[in-house]
């Protein structure tokens, strides 16, 4: 039977998981987003208000929350249509800003007070079914035919084009999907903590999530998840070091993109 605190770890880190896969889908078709922690505060915030308010089934309330981030997605996805590489990073990065900004006025969610009193139904072995499944899916689709079609539009979106690659749906897809894995995690994320507040949703928690996908290495589903392990598993190891435990993991993580910039799990190119 494990005690309560490693009990939350794992749930961090399975949640963390799920956000790191919610990333490495649109990188993997050459979008880099820095607003998932916005997807993030989507699922959060609209689960937890249906569960708070009209006692909704947690099940029912999840589906809710991935569906809502899932639309805002392929709303978001549209200018990927046209914008890439740094001009895209910017756009997602004041998404998410505005997203936050969002729920810290709205007073239907308590706004900068936050939203309180949401049920606790997040258990680790729900959670761990789901991040199987995940797992199991990522590998399926690396696989698949689509995986390939994702693989071309990452490497040469013309050439991509010329061979047939509808490239609108290819991308809308993976925003979309993308945003609703984020809102999965945060809908988990918001019945677990029982409280939430538009500052869990921050820049910090997209550029978090990127450091995990980046330190695993970009060419996998195994590097995100390796990467959302490491950066949940590694701080709590080094609480002996207790004041100097995040600058130690900061030196760490910047050792570590020097000796390997193609990350843990990355291959060499």
């Amino acid at each position: 039977m494990l005690d309560q605190y490693t009990q939350s770890v794992l749930i961090f880190m399975m949640i963390n998981i799920i956000m790191a896969l919610s990333l490495y889908l649109p990188v993997s078709a050459g979008l880099l987003s820095l607003g998932q922690g916005g997807f993030m505060a989507i699922g959060a915030y609209a689960s937890a208000y249906l569960t708070v308010n009209f006692a909704w089934p947690f099940i029912a309330a999840l589906a809710v929350g991935c569906l809502l981030a899932a639309l805002v997605g392929v709303a978001v996805g549209f200018p990927a249509l046209r914008i890439k590489g740094v001009y895209l990073i910017i756009l997602t990065m004041g998404f998410g800003e505005i997203v936050r900004v969002f729920f810290l006025n709205l007073e239907a969610t308590g706004a900068a007070s936050g939203l309180g009193g949401i049920p606790s139904y997040t258990t680790l072995p729900v959670l761990a079914t789901v991040v199987v499944v995940l797992l199991a899916c990522f590998w399926q689709l690396r696989r698949s035919r689509m995986g390939r079609v994702i693989a071309a539009v990452r490497e040469d979106e013309l050439a991509a084009e010329i061979i047939g690659i509808n490239l609108t749906r290819v991308k809308l897809a993976v925003f979309g999907i993308g945003g609703a894995l984020a809102g999965l995690a945060g809908g988990f994320y918001a019945h677990y903590a029982s409280f939430i507040d538009p500052a869990q949703f921050g820049f910090h928690r997209s550029a978090e999530v990127f450091i995990m996908v980046l330190l695993g290495g970009m060419g996998n589903f195994i590097g995100a998840t390796v990467g959302a392990v490491t950066v949940t598993l590694l701080p709590e190891l080094l609480r002996f070091l207790q004041d100097w435990r995040m600058t130690f993991f900061g030196s760490l993580l910047v050792v570590m993109m020097i000796l390997r910039p193609w990350g843990l799990v990355g291959a060499r190119r």
